[in-house]
């Protein structure tokens, strides 16, 4: 199988065995020198590079709107200026409630610029949530001096109930009722001073550059600090694993929301840091918005993808029909990457024969490891080694701890990348944190092969998840999740496992919309039961065994926290919210009422 060649990083590992039975593991080159402030490379590229499309997003008439470097410069020194005419600060910082645009993106990076920390906020907090009870938790965590949102309609009400009306509203388009704002293009008419620049001078590597609030999986959201050092830091470590970039700059198409680490950090970022362009895809990993993703993708072909496995599985199903829109979308792609879960084998296959059968090559597709406090690239794969799961090996400037823990290896870290921890939430700062000042991501890892541990590591399930049967058994929920979603492919989208302190494992089913369309839950249960058995006829032992199963009985709720604005299952927040389901899994003898696929 010929691959198409790509440049990625050495990631030579160096073990320390301790005698706790600890490992010490990091890389023994040095990580390279980066900018004290991220918006250096942004005035770099606006010298070197003016007329390069920066930002470019599809208008009202589907046009693509394109920012040149130069132009995108000038507005950030101009916004900043009007930043700091209004006494902004990490006190009252910049909050952003809607999604990614040009304006959401120029208005972060004038923030940045001068000082003054933003915090891009989960859309669905006010636009899908009906009591606001996170988003005004994360307002009254930060206590913004400026609400901006692109426009007035879907945000009025989270507005009226949240925001008081001392607090300064801009937006792009419409009006609220009964309340002034600015307009978006007022603000980015300001003169620029020289009072920008000296702002800029006085950033430092501890200087706040954003907040960004977890997804609330544990809990209500927490405000993790990036610093400048964090995000600079972490760029060029990207850059050290990602060395094509250095030859072309990168060009992407990209939907992932900015409120997040993966798209906010990640990937703009790198197309700052490097001198890209990003076009904004304003479509989703759903059935009806992967067309607007697969249209964006026709005008404009990648030199090198991100998105969640989701997104890859609605994406092939087109590249499949559509042997013209493959050919483009893979012409000058140098590397795939996903995060966020585990790719299902069947759908990474898929990928390399298609690129196979049109170009003759596949495409390299990797994944890391790494968290919102990491900022977040902490692991990255090789090329050579690779596969669902693998998450690689720590990258230049990161160390990383493992540490013994109920059977598996816990992973923390540290490194210039890593938080100094939660505004304004001492005690979970502390928390977070081993004595070492190692970060504890909370994620277990194991060899992807002992006998060779320079092929680095692969993921080994959330150590909080795991639970132990009534036998005294434990049971690895991640790989056993992902497992049972994989065998129970295509009807299946998620599992919540169930079985702490019971004799048996179970699970209930979040069905695939798509795979399951025409199919009512009699058919529905009758196509999962026989590859449900040929899952546990292949089973090692009760740990790994899937007895029953049944069907989630509602949808998801965001509010309830059962799932968060990306779309992640809490695991615990299903099974404490729908007790009457786990209580029939585990019944003497289910009723026939009761629904469940038992073996």
């Amino acid at each position: 199988m010929k691959t198409r060649p790509v440049r990625l990083g050495r990631h030579t590992p160096r073990f320390a065995y301790r005698p706790d039975g600890s490992i010490i593991v990091d890389s023994p080159d040095p990580l390279g020198s980066f900018p004290r402030a991220i918006t250096e490379r942004l005035e770099h590229w606006a010298l070197v590079a003016p007329d390069r499309v920066f930002l470019a997003e599809r208008d009202a008439a589907r046009n693509w709107r394109r920012v040149t470097y130069a132009e995108a410069f000038a507005l950030v020194r101009a916004i900043g200026q009007g930043l700091l005419d209004r006494g902004l600060s990490a006190e009252r910082p910049v909050m952003i409630l809607s999604g990614n645009d040009i304006n959401h993106a120029l208005l972060g990076l004038a923030a940045m610029h001068v000082g003054i920390p933003y915090a891009p906020i989960s859309v669905p907090y006010s636009t899908v949530a009906t009591d606001f009870a996170r988003l005004r938790h994360i307002f009254a965590k930060l206590t913004p001096g400026l609400v901006f949102a692109a426009a007035a309609s879907p945000f009025a009400r989270a507005i009226e109930a949240v925001v008081p009306r001392s607090v300064e509203i801009v937006l792009t388009s419409g009006e609220l009722t009964d309340r002034a704002h600015t307009g978006f293009d007022d603000l980015a008419a300001t003169r620029a001073t020289p009072a920008v620049d000296q702002a800029h001078a006085r950033i430092g590597a501890a200087t706040i550059a954003k907040f960004l609030f977890t997804s609330g999986s544990t809990g209500l959201p927490k405000g993790v600090i990036n610093t400048q050092r964090m995000l600079c830091s972490n760029q060029q470590m990207i850059l050290e694993s990602l060395r094509f970039m250095e030859d072309t700059p990168p060009v992407i198409v990209d939907w992932l929301p900015w409120n997040h680490t993966f798209g906010g950090n990640h990937n703009v970022g790198l197309v700052v840091y490097n001198g890209g362009s990003l076009y904004i895809d304003d479509g989703a990993p759903t059935p009806t918005g992967i067309a607007r993703t697969v249209e964006n993708l026709r005008d404009i072909a990648p030199t090198v993808y991100f998105n969640v496995p989701k997104g890859y599985e609605e994406l092939v199903a087109h590249l499949r029909r559509d042997a013209d829109f493959a050919r483009h979308f893979f012409s000058r792609l140098e590397l795939m990457f996903y995060a966020g879960a585990s790719l299902a084998q069947h759908v990474w296959d898929e990928l390399n024969t298609i690129a196979l059968a049109l170009t003759g090559e596949r495409v390299v597709m990797i994944t890391g490891l790494g968290s919102t406090e990491t900022a977040p690239y902490a692991l990255a794969c090789r090329s050579d080694v690779t596969g669902s799961g693998i998450v690689g090996l720590p990258v230049p400037g990161v160390e990383m701890k493992l540490v013994p823990n109920q059977g598996k290896l816990e992973a923390r870290v540290r490194g210039p990348n890593i938080t100094p921890g939660y505004w304004r939430e001492p005690g979970l700062t502390a928390a977070a944190f081993d004595e070492e000042q190692f970060y504890q991501l909370g994620d277990a890892l194991a060899f992807v092969d002992a006998a060779a541990p320079d092929k680095g590591f692969r993921f080994d399930g959330r150590v909080s998840e795991d639970f132990k049967l009534a036998t005294g058994t434990w049971v690895s929920v991640g790989p056993l999740r992902a497992r049972v979603v994989a065998g129970l492919a295509p009807y299946v989208r998620d599992v919540v496992v169930a079985g702490a302190d019971r004799d048996y494992v179970a699970v209930i089913i979040v069905p695939d919309p798509a795979a399951c369309a025409g199919l009512d839950d009699a058919a529905l249960r009758a196509a999962i039961h026989p590859l449900l058995a040929d899952l546990a006829s292949q089973a090692a032992g009760s740990s790994n065994r899937v007895m029953r199963a049944v069907l989630l009985d509602a949808p998801l709720s965001l509010d309830a926290g059962e799932v968060t604005d990306k779309g992640s299952l809490n695991q615990r927040a299903v099974l404490a919210a729908r007790t009457t389901l786990v209580e029939a899994l585990y019944a003497p003898a289910p009723a026939p009422s009761a629904d469940i696929i038992a073996l």
